[in-house]
């Protein structure tokens, strides 16, 4: 069972953490793996995606009785004229259930706040993409590196 949870401004140790870990960030390779997030870039980021987030922005950590295992958020991103969602769980925590569960909060949380539609574009080879389909995304288009998936909520 998974706990939304609104991090801190101190949590955010756990985000570094996760961005941090090859394992973790192998779904990110064709973009360049791993994201440093040192701790001076933390306060910005925070009230970013936490304080001012004009609700235009969700972001929660997923919890479970040991602790965080991931991630949730979604953006509105003027590329697309949509929001775009991301779900990370950390690397040893996945194949438990967390992702789908993950992303059913996310889902209920976007059309909570009248998000009406979420997208994801994915590596082509990330396994995520099953994943996001078994949740009722669907195929919108695809091009060689990557896959827009999208979800009516």
């Amino acid at each position: 069972m998974l706990e939304l949870v609104i991090p801190t401004l101190e949590d955010m140790w756990f985000r570094e953490k996760l961005m941090g870990d090859e394992e973790t960030m192998a779904y990110n390779r064709a973009w360049g793996g791993t994201i440093p997030f040192p701790k001076e870039r933390w306060q910005a980021w925070y009230k970013h995606w936490i304080v001012e987030h004009e609700n235009l922005r969700y972001y929660r950590y997923l919890k479970n009785e040991d602790g965080f295992v991931g991630e949730i958020a979604y953006h509105y991103d003027s590329e697309y004229d949509e929001y775009v969602a991301n779900v990370i769980i950390f690397s040893r925590y996945r194949g438990r259930g967390y992702g789908a569960e993950g992303l059913k909060m996310l889902c209920s949380a976007a059309k909570e706040n009248s998000i009406s539609v979420l997208y994801d574009d994915i590596a082509v080879d990330n396994p995520a993409i099953h994943m996001f389909l078994k949740q009722g995304f669907y195929e919108e288009y695809r091009t060689e590196e990557k896959i827009i998936l999208k979800k009516e909520l």
